[in-house]
């Protein structure tokens, strides 16, 4: 992703200088949506405008004794369902400290499952924006990441440590509390997960599991009215051999009741051109396997054609079609 960098210097305390950085960087989609599922006579109309624009800022810098701060925040707007636009929303921020093969995430950070340090969670995604993936079927097993909207409520502590081609990360995520004024109902939820990863040659595995804990208390009272406990599990296994790459993940959750499968690929047929495949099955009689294929077409400059057509769980037709830019 190209940035633009704002180099400063900053005076610390004891006197001495230290290096700091501050860059933005994100990128602008728009294009046509269509899904067969929506009806217009409640306002979703089946085919939309497309858009989304993301912005996200990063500060650096690194202390005398080598440790490297870093801070983000992001900013995005969506296009709704209905055909409104959304204004920009704010992420909260998030934090990282890294030293060596350790680096520390605090705040509005990604869980061990989303940051893909261990585990390839979404694999090569179909179509403009990504609405098929491997792992589209895949319920009940928490995959919080950075960004904007109501998970900004569960802050998240997680530690990585790489060792060459090894890798290891565990990761805490705690709500302190979502309250619902209508049901009089708080509910709190506590997670943790931890994963290991290996690369060899042109190939990668890993596998990361957890558990979720959810309570939900009278808010008046205070008493116990419900709770879930949700173990989960994920294993993927990722490799290239020439113009063709594939990722395979398996998964399962105390919630979803059978083993979960997903498969992505990509074929590069030329140098600037790759068709795309994504299939998903969550082993549930009640939803349909996820299946969809699509290309990525690179124009120069960080810009590119992407589309695809596929199906949901709901088993209706999606597609989209557009253009994506990185600055």
């Amino acid at each position: 992703m190209k940035k633009v960098l704002f180099a400063t210097t900053a005076l610390i305390a004891t006197g001495s200088m230290a290096a700091a950085e501050v860059s933005f960087g994100g990128f602008g989609r728009f294009g046509l949506f269509y899904d067969e599922g929506n009806d217009a006579t409640v306002g979703n109309d089946e085919v939309r405008i497309e858009q989304r624009f993301r912005l996200t800022a990063t500060g650096t810098t690194t202390a005398d004794n080598g440790l490297e701060f870093e801070g983000r925040i992001r900013w995005q707007t969506d296009d709704q369902a209905t055909g409104a636009a959304n204004v920009a929303n704010n992420s909260a921020a998030g934090f990282a400290v890294t030293s060596g093969g350790f680096r520390l995430d605090v705040g509005h950070v990604s869980d061990v499952i989303d940051s893909g340090d261990v585990v390839n969670y979404y694999g090569y995604g179909v179509g403009l924006t990504s609405f098929a993936e491997q792992s589209s079927a895949f319920n009940n097993v928490p995959a919080s990441g950075f960004g904007t909207g109501t998970d900004d409520v569960a802050p998240t502590v997680k530690l990585r440590y790489t060792m060459g081609d090894f890798t290891a990360s565990a990761s805490i995520t705690d709500d302190s509390g979502v309250t619902d004024t209508v049901a009089g109902t708080v509910t709190k939820r506590e997670e943790y997960q931890i994963g290991f990863g290996y690369n060899f040659g042109n190939y990668s595995a890993g596998v990361a599991f957890g558990s979720e804990d959810t309570d939900v208390l009278d808010s008046t009272t205070g008493a116990l009215t419900a709770s879930v406990e949700n173990d989960f599990w994920v294993v993927s296994f990722d490799g290239e051999i020439g113009a063709f790459a594939f990722s395979i993940l398996v998964g399962d959750s105390d919630i979803n009741d059978e083993t979960m499968y997903g498969l992505s690929a990509k074929y590069d047929i030329g140098a600037a051109t790759e068709i795309r495949f994504a299939f998903s099955d969550s082993g549930l009689d009640a939803e349909d396997e996820v299946v969809a294929i699509g290309f990525r077409h690179g124009l120069g400059g960080g810009v590119s054609l992407r589309g695809g057509i596929g199906q949901n769980t709901a088993g209706n037709t999606i597609a989209d079609l557009g253009v994506i830019f990185n600055f």
